[in-house]
């Protein structure tokens, strides 16, 4: 990856991967879950520990059998079915975990359960080898040690498996090196246990599904794969998507039904798009709540803490942060509201600034019910606007206002008349050098 952040770290729509991986397996009511990592360790650490996850620590790597044997201490006496995963193939389903751990409990009771994939290209993956017309593995071969013959299978291992923990350590205690890369490879486990008399099974999934990360390439194209079916299950759940290859999802972005989502709008962490809203061209929303009948944008940026109650309007070129439009309250173009409060039925005009922050703290704006704001006004916080009131255009309004009050706080216009023309004949002089 070329990065100071570890690989698994990298985000997909703004999670990091493993812990995309970490949430599905967590549908699965897992008794113990452990994360094994060598480099990098305390980045991962970090990031892992809120998940109520453990780690083990791979100090040398030497494959990855000798990875899985790090997990030993960490799972302790648990005895039951153990899933092997990878933190760089972040979009396997809790369904396809589920499918694994299913047939490891089939009737014939295969010893290793393999997740299989067919790749456009096969290339250097290693091979899964079946009996004719079954699913029980007849052999595995990394590519580095296959023959010719096994190098044309197009079955391939995605290096994800199940297997009963009083199995797994057992049958890891037995795997040599003796091979081209000197490395203890996790496969080795199924000719093992066939060494004993006791077969494994694959199951496949789409190779999408198994999509690994090892480059910055590798990370935009897992990224688009999460996109294109996040889009595809907002249309499927009533939102309509004008140019969905243009709309951006975050991992925790929820839409509801007849939601209408223009082209080129891009979802941060954290946002809420309830029924019937709609959401316009090049907007941006993070950690906002946008409530029904809601309209948004075109150009509008909706940051943290931002709420638009039932039928509010943020339009073009307006900004708000932790702040709330009340029911039908508007803000219709070039407005910054942070930190503040708008009653129902407020109309803030274009230019309107709050004035939140003094270089070391956020104050507070309320603006009333009903209450005008005329363009180019600046509200110097805290300040409270009344319900019903008008602040005339190009107003600093730095004092509360009363209910249904009118405020006036700008300069008084003086004109000369005659004056510009006057000027310009003398500066025209100058410039001549009259």
């Amino acid at each position: 990856m070329k990065s100071d952040l570890h690989k698994v770290l990298h985000p997909i729509a703004g999670r990091p991967m493993l812990l995309h991986l970490i949430d599905n397996v967590k549908t699965l009511n897992p008794e113990k879950t452990v994360v094994v990592v060598g480099a990098g360790r305390d980045q991962v650490e970090r990031a892992a520990a809120p998940h109520g996850v453990a780690t083990a620590h791979q100090v040398e790597q030497l494959g990855t059998g000798h990875a899985v044997q790090q997990a030993k201490d960490a799972l302790g006496d648990f005895d039951g079915d153990v899933l092997i995963l990878y933190g760089d193939v972040p979009l396997v389903s809790a369904e396809t975990m589920q499918r694994l751990t299913g047939r490891l409990h089939g009737a014939d009771s295969p010893a290793v359960v393999v997740l299989g994939f067919r790749p456009a290209d096969p290339g250097a993956y290693g091979r899964v080898i079946v009996e004719p017309g079954s699913d029980r593995i007849a052999k595995m071969v990394e590519f580095k040690d296959a023959n010719a013959a096994e190098r044309a299978e197009t079955l391939c291992n995605s290096g994800l498996m199940a297997v009963r923990s009083r199995d797994l350590f057992a049958l890891l205690d037995r795997v040599g090196n003796d091979n081209a890369a000197g490395e203890y490879y996790l496969p080795d486990i199924v000719m093992l246990a066939a060494a004993d008399g006791r077969a494994s099974a694959v199951i496949e999934t789409d190779a999408s599904e198994v999509a690994g990360v090892n480059s910055r390439a590798e990370l935009a194209m897992v990224e688009g794969a999460w996109q294109q079916s996040r889009r595809a299950r907002a249309m499927a759940d009533g939102a309509t998507l004008i140019a969905p290859e243009t709309v951006w999802f975050a991992y925790d972005t929820e839409v509801g039904r007849d939601v209408v989502i223009e082209p080129h709008v891009v979802f941060g962490p954290g946002a809420k798009i309830a029924d019937g809203a709609v959401i316009h061209a090049f907007s941006h929303v993070e950690g906002a709540s946008v409530s029904g009948g809601a309209n948004v944008g075109p150009f509008a940026r909706l940051r943290p803490g931002a709420v638009l109650e039932a039928d509010s309007k943020v339009g073009n070129f307006v900004e708000v942060k932790n702040a709330r439009l009340g029911k039908g309250a508007k803000a219709s173009h070039l407005t910054y509201l942070g930190d503040a409060e708008v009653g129902a039925e407020a109309n803030i005009g274009a230019g309107t600034i709050t004035c939140n922050y003094d270089g070391f703290l956020k104050y507070r704006t309320v603006v009333g019910a009903g209450a005008f704001i005329g363009s180019n006004s600046a509200l110097v916080a805290p300040v409270t606007i009344g319900d019903g009131a008008i602040v005339a255009a190009g107003s600093v309004v730095t004092r509360d206002v009363e209910a249904d009050a009118l405020v006036l706080a700008r300069g008084t216009q003086e004109a000369k008349p005659g004056w510009a023309a006057k000027f310009r004949a003398i500066m025209a002089a100058k410039k001549r050098g009259g």
